[in-house]
């Protein structure tokens, strides 16, 4: 968990002055003043990559959530090949949601199968833009796509989708916890479709990332 401390950032020495200023969120502050193991442990969640983490991490402190997304960016496209095989080996395998019909979740397993078998990894896609009814519908459509790929053309989608994931991921760990006490799932994936700063990611397994480290909100910031 993500601890703000009165001694102030543990990077830059900035005093902390406990709730950011309106228009920043709380999750960005505490994830600012978090230590640099902390912040990376967060981060490894989101790309699987210890060099992404330990650069996203090191640019601290991110005056708005814009320069956080363009440094996560920015460290996704510095990834050599080698460390984006790395990050995406350890993407998990997926599982059909449940309320899915038997047919789609059959197509879907057997969709997986063949493009795991083909590029030795998990397939990863980002949603955003796509409503929750069109997610499987497009899974389908992408892994089915890329399976004519070359190996290094499929690579180089696959680190993009990567770079896009990262994204969504971020804003969900940085996201307040929902008024109704609901959780958000940690991927990112909003089942009321996509909005101002969420981003709806398909990865491998939708569950995987439910151990995030989740950033608090203020305490005693009026909700």
């Amino acid at each position: 968990m993500f601890r703000a401390s009165n001694a102030g950032h543990p990077n830059t020495g900035r005093p902390d002055t406990g709730c950011p200023d309106p228009g920043r969120p709380a999750g960005l502050h505490r994830f600012n003043a978090a230590t640099d193991s902390a912040a990376e442990a967060a981060l490894l969640t989101c790309c699987r990559s210890p060099r992404w983490a330990q650069r996203v991490a090191a640019h601290r402190p991110y005056p708005d959530l814009d320069a956080l997304l363009a440094a996560s960016d920015e460290a996704s496209y510095d990834l050599t090949p080698a460390e984006i095989v790395g990050a995406l080996a350890d993407e998990p395998s997926s599982t059909p949601p449940h309320s899915a019909p038997l047919a789609a979740r059959t197509a879907l397993r057997a969709a997986h199968d063949a493009y795991e078998s083909s590029f030795g990894h998990a397939f990863v896609i980002s949603l955003d833009g796509h409503h929750p009814d069109e997610y499987l519908d497009h899974v389908l459509a992408g892994i089915r796509t890329r399976l004519s790929h070359d190996p290094d053309h499929e690579r180089a989608v696959a680190a993009d989708e990567l770079r896009r994931l990262a994204r969504a991921r971020i804003l969900a760990l940085l996201a307040p916890p929902p008024e109704t006490g609901t959780p958000v799932p940690a991927d990112g994936h909003h089942s009321s479709g996509p909005g101002p700063h969420s981003g709806s990611a398909y990865t491998a397994n939708s569950a995987d990332h439910a151990h995030r480290r989740r950033v608090p909100g203020c305490p005693g910031r009026p909700r």
